[in-house]
């Protein structure tokens, strides 16, 4: 499996770069580094280096890791925090803050890493507890991931596992090591240029793409990757393409449904780059079940060898930190292979009543996996309720599923209970309980001023917290300073009594 990120690749690559350093402090980590490497062809201690043998042959080959100037390379020396300190901020060619961070008293200026760990301290990269920095401790796996993480902006999980990958214990890091995930990172800094190098079919409606290089943010920005990412015979893309955890370049698209058998050739930015066969297999989904008057949920599970992108995607991995894991070259993971859900966006179901004529359901925005189920909900088009007493079959060209019959019941609205401005253009709505599973997600209230005008404000993807959401207000509308509003929803998806929100003046 690849285990190292495109981010990752930058600090490790970092690490080498500064590990001329000596722990003990023997030799002058500043010095003329070309006078070490000369003098690196044939160190003492090579033969210790046992699994980072070639790593370290590889760097020193390059020029990257120096000896300590008396033909010993010490591959199994621990780095420690001046070390580290160094090389993030020299690898990541992070700008340097001499400025004597406030309250460390053991950070001497004059000192050799004095600018690299101010530099660190200085950005909250590096923490000082306790005004102390404490230069010569040894560092643990822990504080590299952290370390790494935050100057990088790259999920722990990732780190951490690639720090595991090469036995690093969870005590020290040695020079050894590290230099093994250095030769890993540097196949994985992002570039421009990034080719496809395999492309296949996981299930219906995703692919795995692998490239020769990580995507760069631009690259992996849905409008650039819509430009980017294009298919033959009808296929598309329809969200962006995201990293799985611990891989260097290996991204999980989610597509329209493919045809069974149908031959798809994949373009990248407009030269041809892979050819993909169309997968026949559809999801494996357990039931379906009524949430609202006109929304419904798929539910799958995990236990069940079904999971949700969102669990195996580095974007994702600190957020879904419960259920968060890392799937190997196989998609496997303790042994049990999984099936991934790709994005559900503009994904669609149909619903037939009995007797009745079947409609189209459309899935709701960031309701795919929340509150720790794997049950992304669907609406009915605008105007159309679920009856209550009626059975409603749920299918779908992208899913089988095991249950897909309910009877429809009469839900209660949610019900609203305050109403608080935050500015003139957006406002909190609290319900008396928690909704859970972004029920708030593309609805809308309207707001009736003192003077009669009116006013409509949409939900905030994403921005509820427990009972509490967030409402904009549409077309460019703005409270008025001093007016006070009464709340009240469109459509019958909320209700509530004497609902009143006042911009204060």
């Amino acid at each position: 499996m690849n285990f190292v990120s495109n981010k990752m690749a930058a600090i490790v690559l970092a690490a080498a770069i500064g590990a001329s350093a000596a722990v003990a402090g023997p030799v002058n980590v500043l010095a003329n580094s070309s006078v070490q490497v000369k003098a690196a062809a044939g160190f003492q201690d090579i033969k210790d280096a046992g699994a980072s043998l070639a790593a370290i042959q590889e760097l020193v080959k390059q020029g990257v890791l120096n000896g300590y100037g008396n033909g010993l390379l010490k591959p199994n020396a621990p780095v420690t925090r001046a070390e580290l300190a160094k090389l993030v901020v020299t690898g990541l060619g992070l700008t340097i803050n001499k400025e004597q961070p406030a309250g460390v008293t053991d950070l001497a200026a004059g000192k050799w890493y004095f600018d690299y760990a101010a530099t660190l301290v200085n950005m909250g990269v590096m923490q000082a507890d306790g005004g102390q920095m404490k230069p010569n401790a040894l560092v643990t796996e822990t504080e590299l991931t952290n370390v790494v993480s935050k100057a990088l902006g790259r999920d722990a999980a990732s780190m951490k596992h690639w720090a595991q990958a090469v036995n690093a214990k969870p005590e020290t890091i040695t020079r050894g090591e590290l230099a093994q995930l250095v030769v890993t990172s540097q196949k994985a800094k992002p570039s421009a240029d990034a080719k496809v190098v395999q492309a296949k079919s996981l299930n219906t409606i995703t692919l795995e793409v692998t490239f020769s290089e990580p995507l760069t943010a631009e690259d992996a920005a849905l409008d650039q990757a819509l430009k980017n990412f294009s298919f033959d015979n009808g296929l598309s893309m329809q969200n962006v393409p995201q990293l799985k955890t611990g891989s260097i370049s290996t991204y999980i698209v989610p597509t329209t449904p493919q045809k069974a058998g149908t031959v798809y050739e994949l373009t990248y930015k407009g030269e041809a780059a892979a050819t993909v066969t169309g997968s026949g297999e559809k999801i494996e989904m357990s039931s379906v079940g009524q949430v609202s008057y006109d929304t419904f949920e798929v539910e799958s599970e995990l236990s069940k060898g079904i999971t949700d992108y969102g669990n195996v995607i580095s974007a994702y991995s600190v957020g879904r930190a419960a259920t968060a894991f890392i799937l190997d070259e196989n998609n496997s993971y303790n042994g049990k292979t999984y099936e991934i859900i790709s994005s559900m966006r503009a994904k669609q179901v149909t619903i037939t009543p009995e007797g009745g004529a079947p409609m189209t359901a459309a899935y709701v925005l960031f309701t795919q996996a929340t509150d720790g189920r794997q049950a992304p909900k669907f609406r009915l088009p605008a105007g159309e309720v679920l009856k209550p007493g009626v059975n409603y079959r749920v299918t779908s060209e992208w899913a089988n599923i095991a249950s897909s019959t309910f009877v429809a019941k009469e839900i209660a609205p949610l019900e609203m209970q305050s109403a608080k401005a935050l500015n003139e253009t957006s406002l909190e709505l609290t319900l008396k309980a928690d909704p859970k599973d972004e029920l708030f997600a593309v609805r809308s209230i309207e707001l009736t001023g003192a003077d009669g005008s009116k006013l409509t404000a949409t939900y905030k993807l994403t921005s509820r917290k427990g009972a509490t959401g967030v409402f904009d207000l549409a077309n460019g509308g703005k409270l008025a300073a001093g007016m006070t509003y009464k709340v009240s929803a469109v459509s019958p998806w909320a209700v509530g009594d004497e609902i009143t929100v006042t911009l204060a003046k």
